[in-house]
């Protein structure tokens, strides 16, 4: 993990569950960070933990919703540090209720968070990227961005399999310096499980996530991608509870 130590990460979503462990994990191997999310006052005690581990860290107020602050978050990153290696686009909302209920909002809200939030990040970042001949966009999708999660995950669904097609679609286009990984957990223990209106719905989910594994298995992951040689991308890591079925 020696290619860890010492590259400036970007993550959204970094307040808590993924985002959180993932921060805590590459900071123990030397990486600098910006921690992005909308709950500032959490990010702050992230930043203190991971900066006595040993790494370097910056938390930022963002909302990925809003490109102006995405934009900024980047242009913050590259002139406190001089540049940014990897961006992690994490921040993510999983809403699950019957499609006949027709909870047109929160399918509203999944698509600026998990599709339009990762689009904002490729968008304030590749020209970044592309001026310093390398970087590392990781995509955070899903096990249900490969399988259909239904019923009550169909949109869910839908905006990660999108998050495959555009990362894979990035990889293909962005050429031979700038490497991009898609991360497809299943269930991992974080606030997604609490991101449902729907009582039955949340119920089943909070069943569900009894078989869930600890956050930090992602960012092992997570840092394995980041940690390979700059010649060598891995384009794909699925990961899920032993016992998962789906």
């Amino acid at each position: 993990m020696e290619n860890v130590s010492g590259k400036v990460v970007v993550i959204t979503g970094a307040s808590s569950g993924l985002g959180a462990a993932t921060a805590r994990h590459l900071a123990s191997l030397g990486a600098t960070l910006v921690l992005a999310a909308r709950r500032k006052e959490r990010l702050d005690i992230l930043a203190s933990e991971c900066i006595a581990m040993g790494g370097k860290a910056l938390a930022l107020r963002v909302d990925v919703t809003q490109y102006d602050d995405v934009r900024t978050m980047i242009s913050t990153a590259v002139t406190q540090f001089g540049r940014v290696d990897v961006l992690i686009n994490n921040a993510g909302l999983m809403a699950i209720a019957p499609i006949n209920m027709t909870k047109v909002d929160e399918w509203e809200r999944m698509i600026d968070i998990n599709v339009k939030g990762i689009l904002y990040g490729i968008a304030a970042t590749l020209p970044v990227f592309e001026k310093q001949n390398e970087g590392h966009f990781i995509n955070i999708s899903s096990v249900a961005g490969i399988k259909l999660f239904s019923p009550g995950g169909t949109v869910y669904s839908g905006t990660k399999f999108a998050v495959r097609a555009i990362s894979e679609g990035l990889r293909h286009e962005v050429g031979a310096h700038i490497r991009t990984t898609i991360i497809s957990p299943g269930v991992v223990d974080s606030e997604l499980k609490f991101g449902s209106s729907d009582v039955e719905s949340s119920q089943f989910l909070q069943a569900f996530y009894q078989q869930a594994i600890p956050a930090d298995s992602v960012a092992r992951a997570i840092a394995y991608a980041i940690g390979q040689p700059a010649d060598v991308d891995i384009n794909e890591i699925v990961l899920r509870p032993t016992q998962q079925d789906f």
